[in-house]
């Protein structure tokens, strides 16, 4: 979030020039194209993930991506169609428009619209965003060592199975009513040491779009807002939709 307003304020301040309100325009878009593609590509099912949870309907939330209708339907309006038609034959949208957006920002420093220390500001904000779509990459695409998950699995069941008879000593010392109690205990303290386990299981792909995950739509459609409203080229009204868009894709 931070990255993405410091990009919109300094393209606010650094284009200079005859038509610099349609080239800071293009800039803000390009870069609110790039968070919907990154978006959008995190959203994919990897066969890792909770996937036939996503498809019995269990766990999973509303989430308002379809990579495959949606995607060129949301950039179409962001970026010009020759460039969505380029980038539509990449495997990669988001890397694309970044490239893309590198490659116009050197124009406009050969068009004088900034010099070169402000274009070097500007690339290292590009490089900052790369290293964002990498980091979420990298959780993405790359599944947890699934030896953690099953020994952590395996020693819960273990331990679950000689847990009550570790408290056998401990009720039988205790009065009548509070020896009756013991398997209440004991599977009170099962469900908590299985729940934490499960809660890790969820936690290793937080972008799959479950009810705990990251709310990247919301964090998107967040940003959306601000850098529309810091170039100024969007009415009140269109701002309005895309809140009542957010508050509409839940809160993933």
């Amino acid at each position: 979030m931070n990255d993405s307003r410091s990009f919109a304020a300094a393209t606010i301040a650094f284009v200079r020039g005859e038509k610099e309100a349609e080239y800071r325009k293009e800039l803000i878009y390009r870069h609110i194209a790039w968070m919907t593609a990154l978006r959008y590509q995190l959203r994919l099912s990897k066969e890792w993930e909770h996937t036939s949870l996503r498809v019995e309907g269990k766990f999973i939330a509303t989430v308002c991506e379809d990579y495959f209708d949606r995607l060129d339907s949301e950039l179409e309006s962001l970026i010009p169609a020759n460039e969505l038609k380029a980038i539509s034959e990449k495997s990669n949208y988001a890397s694309q428009l970044l490239k893309n957006q590198a490659d116009r920002m050197e124009d406009l420093r050969r068009e004088g619209y900034y010099d070169d220390f402000r274009h070097m500001e500007l690339h290292q904000l590009m490089v900052r965003h790369y290293d964002n779509q990498g980091k979420s990459e990298r959780i993405k695409n790359f599944p947890f060592p699934r030896q953690y998950a099953s020994t952590a699995l395996w020693l819960t069941m273990v331990f679950s199975a000689l847990m009550p008879l570790g408290l056998l000593d401990i009720f039988n010392r205790t009065e009548t009513v509070l020896y009756w109690t013991a398997p209440l205990i004991s599977g009170l303290l099962i469900w908590v040491f299985f729940l934490m386990e499960k809660i890790g299981d969820y936690s290793e792909n937080p972008f799959e779009g479950t009810y705990n995950d990251v709310p990247i739509t919301s964090i998107a459609k967040s940003i959306e807002i601000d850098l529309r409203e810091m170039s100024m080229r969007t009415n009140r009204q269109y701002l309005d939709q895309l809140k009542q868009k957010m508050a509409f894709c839940y809160s993933v």
